[in-house]
């Protein structure tokens, strides 16, 4: 008799490398995005996608405010071709994010990445947030 988590199968090893290789192409988490901060190789540019008000209630030390509507070449033109944008937004329950990496890679051709968890990840995780005063 199997559990309704073996009744389906697991995928072979290949596959499952496969799967989450790819899956790391396009997120990373927040204890990377602390670890890479804080040991000084950050390497990349993180974008907090919400309104500027949620912004200066709290947000990751060190992130810009760019809200996903507002993500457009002319803001971008400072930084090189090949930079790496990490976006989040508000959590799981949020699809700012995503519609912030969709703009990045669609419409401007960025390489970008998510930022799984977003600030709600963040807090869980156990990392402080910066207000606007004390950004």
């Amino acid at each position: 008799m199997s559990s309704s988590v073996s009744a389906v199968p697991a995928a072979s090893a290949d596959r499952a490398a496969c799967h989450f290789g790819t899956a790391l192409e396009f997120e990373t988490d927040c204890a990377d995005v602390f670890g890479a901060m804080s040991s000084a190789q950050q390497d990349f540019v993180l974008l907090d996608v919400r309104s500027p008000e949620l912004f200066a209630q709290g947000h990751v030390p060190g992130a810009i405010n760019l809200p996903q509507r507002k993500i457009v070449d002319v803001k971008l033109r400072d930084y090189p071709d090949a930079t790496l944008f990490v976006v989040y937004c508000a959590g799981p329950h949020c699809n700012g994010a995503h519609r912030g990496a969709y703009r990045l890679a669609k419409k401007l051709g960025r390489p970008v990445k998510l930022m799984v968890g977003g600030v709600t990840g963040w807090v869980d995780e156990g990392f402080a947030l910066a207000r606007a005063d004390t950004a």
